[in-house]
């Protein structure tokens, strides 16, 4: 028996939708980076792009557990010398409610150009609309 190895040309991509509504953030992102990535698939392959397309909606209606609303920051640095900024998670979820789903998936995935690639099948939208249904997303829920 030999191991199965999927090839480029035989990847077969699905669209997925997120409902982020109420759904904690953490849990979420696992589950959209395990997507990405293609884990679900009996195919994967850790050295492809064997992953899905997620789009996220509601992300403006994400949550966090305890007290991490109050005490979470994004870190942004500039290049100069003590020009670092700390942004509040409450800040953050009111200008960019998009990027607070965008870097917890980020985080999850590779650090390099595999991952950067596999970063471009997510679509996130604050709001319930999306311009992906022509792709005719399956909804996933967990």
């Amino acid at each position: 028996m030999k191991t199965y190895s999927v090839k480029a040309g035989e990847i077969e991509r699905q669209w997925y939708v997120v409902d982020a509504e109420g759904m904690v953030l953490g849990r979420v992102a696992t589950e959209i980076a395990r997507i990405l990535r293609g884990k679900h698939k009996p195919t994967y392959t850790p050295h492809l792009d064997t992953g899905d397309y997620v789009v996220v909606i509601n992300a403006d209606k994400v949550r966090l557990t305890g007290s991490k609303a109050d005490q979470k920051t994004y870190f942004k640095h500039s290049g100069y010398m003590g020009h670092e900024k700390f942004i509040p998670f409450r800040t953050m979820l009111e200008k960019h409610p998009e990027r607070i789903v965008e870097l917890a998936v980020k985080g999850m995935l590779p650090k390099n150009a595999l991952g950067r690639q596999m970063r471009g099948k997510l679509h996130v939208y604050a709001g319930a609309e999306h311009p992906h249904a022509a792709q005719k997303p399956t909804p996933l829920t967990f």
